[in-house]
């Protein structure tokens, strides 16, 4: 009666919803004191590992005694103290001391798995107590099968909508900058157990996108061994692996995940091959989608963003920094006495300085900044990732390369060919409470001051 009894709970427990390490701790308490220990091993086909169940379905390292009495209770219906055995076929009065008990998890009468009993050192079992765990092996059988599927299934829904969201960020972005970012995100959403890093090539080398910072030399160990033709690379014992983004037979980047732990797995792998494949499709027709939208996003004159270019930006970095808690600050520019440089020397010598003057501007800033046209003689900048402190420096900097800088000028019957312009510039840092209008409302209120107070200099707007 006692044991059925035990079965009758298992079966409760069975009919449950519960997960693997739940299951397992459940299962314990049916059990006598003498089990000091119950662990369940599942057999992964796809990267012909081992998980652990108990510890959030981690792979036991290859080494694992585990792979060896896997394949040692093939045939067999228990693994007692490392040796195999059947059972016979009726119950004897037979005894054995037992100090671990590993019980097959048959799947398609093959074996999909085992069960680990670590029992208090020189516990004794008699044969009734085999055959209940034959039983008990079985009933669980199923269980942790749908488990397991349960587990596998959610992992395909959650790669194939990491799919779909990285082929669908083109469909309303066209900029690395910002695409890149969001890529990065998805990936590291996906693979959560490992750290990804995210670089575009540049002509001087490779150049970290997302996240802001990799310390890790071997990384960039790892990026200069790859070549158009490389699949992947992996180095530090399988933790570091690099997935190259490639592009009608160039490397336009690369994708890397990185762990302190565990190895890549081949799943990882196999997965991390086809999201990479993705973000390359994905990057390379947002560049070729960019290059033929060019024309209607920069200013045909100064060659930087347009106005209503300026605006999208503007919407898509006030969402960045909300969401990564970044700083960013609002830079607006304006040509000192602009108008009398066309009264003077005409409108194509006042192209002459906006081209000139947008030349600095370009040059001064980093990549990831974001110039722009604004009108007239005014231009605006977005300085993400930077503080006001920061972006002061920035501007002074800027405007002192502007006030030295000679502008040439080809104006018939004058005799100057060069001539030196000033900027007035106004500065405010977004505060994650207001709008983008708002912010540069704030920037177009220190502009002013820096023109109502003497010209060629550059103010600040600190919210108190």
């Amino acid at each position: 009666m006692e044991n059925l009894y035990f079965l009758s709970k298992v079966s409760d427990i069975l009919n449950k919803e519960i997960d693997a390490k739940d299951l397992s701790v459940k299962l314990k308490s049916l059990l006598d004191e003498s089990v000091k220990e119950l662990n369940i091993y599942i057999f992964d086909n796809v990267t012909s590992t081992i998980r652990d169940c108990v510890d959030n379905w981690r792979i036991l390292e290859e080494d694992s005694e585990i792979y060896s009495l896997f394949e040692q209770i093939k045939g067999h219906d228990f693994v007692i103290n490392s040796k195999a055995y059947k059972l016979p076929p009726s119950v004897s009065e037979m005894t054995l001391k037992i100090s671990s008990l590993y019980m097959p998890i048959i799947r398609n009468e093959k074996v999909f798995g085992l069960i680990e009993l670590k029992m208090e050192e020189n516990h004794s079992s008699n044969m009734e107590f085999l055959f209940l765990m034959k039983i008990f092996s079985s009933q669980i059988s199923l269980k942790l099968q749908n488990i397991f599927l349960d587990e596998q299934s959610k992992i395909n829904v959650d790669f194939h909508d990491s799919m779909k969201n990285i082929a669908k960020i083109i469909e309303t972005q066209y900029e690395l900058n910002y695409i890149v970012p969001l890529i990065g995100e998805m990936l590291d959403r996906f693979i959560s157990d490992h750290l990804i890093y995210v670089f575009l090539k540049k002509s001087e080398g490779f150049s970290l996108v997302w996240p802001k910072a990799c310390n890790d030399a071997r990384v960039y160990e790892a990026l200069e061994q790859l070549t158009p033709e490389t699949e992947y690379i992996l180095t530090n014992n399988d933790k570091i692996g690099a997935f190259p983004l490639v592009s009608e037979g160039e490397i336009t980047g690369c994708i890397v995940a990185r762990s302190t732990l565990d190895n890549l797995s081949k799943r990882d792998i196999s997965y991390l091959e086809q999201l990479t494949r993705q973000s390359a499709i994905t990057i390379n027709r947002a560049n070729a989608y960019s290059k033929i939208l060019q024309y209607a996003t920069i200013d045909a004159l100064t060659n930087l963003n347009n106005r209503r270019q300026f605006e999208i930006r503007l919407k898509q970095e006030i969402a960045t920094t909300k969401r990564q808690n970044n700083p960013l600050c609002a830079m607006m520019i304006d040509i000192d006495f602009f108008k009398k440089v066309n009264d003077t020397y005409g409108h194509a010598s006042g192209d002459a300085v906006l081209r000139g003057v947008a030349r600095i501007i370009k040059s001064a800033l980093r990549e990831s900044d974001i110039p722009a046209r604004y009108g007239g003689e005014e231009f605006a900048i977005l300085l993400p990732y930077t503080h006001i402190e920061e972006a002061q420096i920035v501007g002074e900097r800027l405007r002192k390369a502007v006030e030295s800088s000679s502008i040439a000028i080809d104006v018939e019957d004058v005799d100057t060919k060069e001539i030196q312009v000033t900027i007035s510039m106004g500065l405010a840092e977004f505060n994650k409470t207001e709008t983008g209008e708002e912010l540069f409302e704030r920037a177009d209120r220190a502009l002013y001051e820096a023109k109502t107070s003497g010209r060629n200099k550059v103010c600040l707007n600190i919210e108190k």
